[in-house]
């Protein structure tokens, strides 16, 4: 059933479409960050996503789809798995990689003969692929490398006027990006983890789920670099958080403490950025902190690593490689 909208949010849907189909690009909500989005279809509008968010040619792209029977569309095969998982965890943050249909806009896929697709959960989002009956184009709407967006007003920072309309859907629910399943090989590969966890996944298919990339493997937040805020970030297990904290402010550096617990001292150069007591609210929380990070001024930001699987393995992914040392699929 498609979402019911206020009269104020269809006319903004109705201005949106039209952009899009003009080959205009489009600040989008979903559950998991802000998207730049495009028409898929159209191979200058997508060149121009690459354009604005200064991004490599070859990095893919995600297609964002309305319905199950668009699939088809896209994909030149779709393995019982794929709708296994789509049934399962659709609209929703799971994006799934399968061999792309030939007449799939290369420039969408970064050359590659896969396409990643997933069907977002936020209503505004649904509303509009499912008004246009084709796929979106739409990676985070931030410039490359840098932290991704979980409100409109994150997007109008980073882009102004570079952008005709941003569709405001509010804070995105979720927080961080998708996680990334390739199902174009034998074993399912989870590239990159999100709020829908590998053992999720492999409960759903009953069968094993590799946990790492293979090498080579190009898709979307696998840069040893990536989300990161002006001011750098280091990670800390949560026994050595205090040390590394109170290191950074004894050299005289404006300091953010990035955890569940406030510190232990207060200090004049430094600023508590309060992450949550859950995986999910610190997932949600994770990127509006670093921006306001940014916003006062810090230097440094010391984050505390989160322990356990699922969010928490997802939450440690970003941060690492906020910090830089994010792992790379490598032999």
């Amino acid at each position: 059933m498609d979402p019911v909208l206020p009269a104020s949010v269809e006319a903004d849907l109705a201005a949106a479409a039209a952009l899009l189909m003009q080959g205009r690009l489009v600040g989008l909500p979903t559950e998991t960050v802000y998207g730049l989005a495009a028409d898929a279809r159209n191979p200058d509008a997508v060149q121009a996503i690459f354009a604005l968010k200064q991004r490599p040619a070859d990095h893919p792209l995600i297609v964002h789809i309305g319905t199950l029977e668009e699939l088809q569309a896209w994909a030149a095969e779709v393995p019982p798995a794929a709708l296994a998982l789509a049934r399962a965890f659709w609209p929703g943050p799971l994006t799934m990689v399968l061999p792309a249909r030939p007449d799939v806009p290369r420039v969408v896929t970064g050359g590659l003969d896969t396409v990643a697709l997933r069907m977002p959960a936020h209503p505004v989002a649904l509303a509009l692929l499912r008004r246009l009956g084709r796929g979106l184009a739409a990676p985070s709407a931030n410039r490359h490398l840098r932290v991704s967006p979980t409100t409109a007003a994150h997007v109008r920072e980073e882009f102004g006027d570079a952008l005709p309309l941003v569709l405001d859907g509010g804070a995105c629910t979720v927080g961080i990006e998708s996680t990334i399943v390739d199902l174009s090989t034998g074993t399912p590969r989870v590239l990159r983890p999100g709020a829908i966890s590998a053992a999720q996944i492999a409960d759903c298919l009953q069968r094993a789920v590799d946990l790492r990339p293979a090498a080579g493997t190009r898709a979307p937040g696998l840069m040893k670099r990536h989300y990161s805020p002006r001011a750098r970030v280091e990670c800390a297990a949560p026994a050595a958080l205090a040390d590394r904290v109170a290191a950074h402010l004894a050299a005289g550096l404006r300091t953010a403490q990035l955890s569940a617990a406030p510190p232990a001292q207060p200090h004049p150069s430094l600023v508590w950025l309060a992450a949550g007591d859950t995986p999910d609210a610190r997932m949600q929380r994770l990127y509006g902190l670093l921006r306001e990070a940014d916003a006062l001024g810090v230097e440094v930001v010391v984050a505390e690593l989160p322990e356990g699987g699922g969010p928490a393995e997802a939450l440690r992914d970003r941060l690492l490689r906020a910090a830089g040392q994010g792992s790379v699929p490598t032999d």
